[in-house]
């Protein structure tokens, strides 16, 4: 059996929350780790990076803490031959840079104060998502901040890039999207003034070549986008700050049930004036799995949040907005088309029995028709995953899962890594970490992607835990600028 790891269960004390002991706690060092104790084979055509993303505070918060506060830490499985080496480094933000210089937290969080507050700044973080762009891994953060660009293999941060900044205050969300056939990465941004959203493109260089302003009715929360070959899909969705707290400089979000969720499809270079609008059922969205077309129409297939019930079946508005804030989640996989001749948009439930959320699939396919998706298994528990499982997205039939235990186990987003020289598009691999309490182990998980109830093929024993976190990405040998050799493998 693995030996125990090495942790901390409450490095800053408990006064600060739940969401900064235990399995949430952070880690404090940096490591570079080789050789570690490996149950089965890594696949000697598994060639690549897997980088996992999340909160990891590196001084005692100020206040509350919630997840979106935590230091963005970079955890990075690097796979070359069939050998591994495991890194972990924080993202140099400007904020963690201001925080080492005085050697204390110097930033408040998001239950304390609003983004643009003078006198209770809040630090952007970048820690919630992390993808490849033009030979980099871009780490982002959910409320819109400054992308930070990161060495893939040595997880050095070497700057940011303000791909958004037209003006005061513009970003770039988490969750752009990268074409992987033109090398084009589409952003958005969204703000708490009118006109309360932007979009933009950066090109395979990484140079921001389109921008423009994104009408909304009033200031939104959304938290997700999706593109296909000649559009993106932006969300208008029925969440947003309560007016009060806003005016008061505090952080609190509604839902409003009477309110329909729209998508607005805009050619990919197109003006503000070219979108348009969807509406579907009132929900949120939290994560899009991917999007293409057929024919006329734009199809996406995401992970839709299930508003919580009031016994009569309306939507209880107020335990809503309170699961969402809390990052619970109870989704279902969803399908929507928008027609771009007739106007029409229809949804459906893919499939109403599995809690899913956090997916991946095989990235060379985004923006064009994909069939596999890798997502994990939820439990009502703020980011408890317990286990990961493998759709169809065509029919939404669930492929296959596997759990190591649903009480004790906590499991990282899981991604597909396609094998070298892939023959079908489910060919490759699925790595996560996995992290059980009860037996005290950490571990790196590889997968056949072909047969997940196998269970894992690979077991690299970790010798610290790895805190829940994130999102994650995985990068191939021909999308990072300073791969060794320049070769696969």
């Amino acid at each position: 059996m693995n030996a125990p790891f090495k942790h901390s269960d409450a490095p800053f004390g408990h006064e600060h929350g739940p969401m900064i002991t235990g399995t949430f706690a952070p880690v404090l060092e940096e490591v570079v780790l080789t050789d570690l104790p490996v149950t089965g084979k890594i696949p000697s055509d598994l060639n690549g990076v897997y980088l996992r993303n999340g909160p990891n505070p590196r001084f005692k918060p100020k206040g509350a803490y919630h997840p979106f506060d935590g230091d963005g830490m970079l955890h990075a499985a690097q796979f070359k031959n069939g050998q591994l080496t495991y890194r972990n480094k924080w993202v140099r933000t400007e904020g963690w840079n201001a925080n080492n210089a005085k050697g204390e937290e110097t930033h408040w969080g998001i239950m304390s104060t609003l983004k643009g507050r003078e006198d209770m700044p809040m630090a952007d973080v970048a820690n919630t998502d992390v993808i490849g762009h033009a030979g980099k891994a871009v780490a982002t953060w959910y409320l819109a901040g400054k992308a930070y660009l990161i060495d893939p293999i040595t997880l050095e941060t070497t700057e940011a890039a303000d791909y958004g900044n037209r003006a005061p205050g513009h970003g770039v969300s988490a969750h752009p999207k990268v074409d992987e056939v033109t090398g084009e990465m589409m952003f958005f941004d969204y703000f708490d003034h009118a006109p309360y959203m932007a979009y933009g493109v950066v090109d395979k260089e990484g140079k921001l070549v389109h921008h423009v302003p994104i009408e909304l009715p009033g200031n939104r929360l959304p938290h997700d986008m999706g593109i296909s070959e000649n559009y993106s899909i932006l969300h208008d969705l029925p969440v947003y700050h309560d007016e009060d707290a806003l005016a008061a400089g505090r952080h609190k979000i509604r839902f409003n049930g009477s309110m329909p969720a729209r998508f607005g499809v805009i050619p990919r270079f197109g003006q503000s004036d070219e979108i348009k609008w969807f509406e579907f059922s009132p929900c949120f969205l939290y994560h899009v799995i991917n999007c293409w077309e057929e024919g006329d129409e734009v199809v996406m297939v995401a992970c839709r949040f299930m508003p919580v019930k009031n016994e009569d079946g309306t939507i209880d508005e107020h335990r809503t907005a309170k699961t969402i804030a809390h990052l619970g989640m109870d989704a279902r996989l969803w399908r929507y088309r928008m027609n771009m001749k007739t106007g029409e948009g229809t949804e459906e439930c893919l499939n109403a029995e599995h809690n899913c959320e956090f997916p991946s699939y095989n990235t060379s396919l985004t923006g064009r028709k994909s069939r596999y998706a890798y997502l994990v298994d939820h439990n009502p528990n703020t980011l408890h995953w317990i286990g990961i499982r493998k759709f169809d997205t065509d029919t939404g039939e669930s492929l296959g899962n596997w759990t190591d235990g649903p009480k004790d186990c906590w499991y990282s987003e899981p991604w597909f890594a396609p094998a070298d020289n892939p023959q079908s598009e489910d060919h490759g691999y699925v790595i996560t970490f996995m992290r059980d309490e009860k037996l005290g182990k950490q571990e790196l998980q590889v997968f056949d992607a072909l047969n997940i109830s196998h269970g894992p093929i690979a077991r690299v024993e970790m010798p610290h835990a790895i805190p829940v976190g994130f999102h994650a990405c995985w990068m191939k040998p021909n999308q990072i600028e300073n791969w060794p050799d320049n070769s696969i493998g």
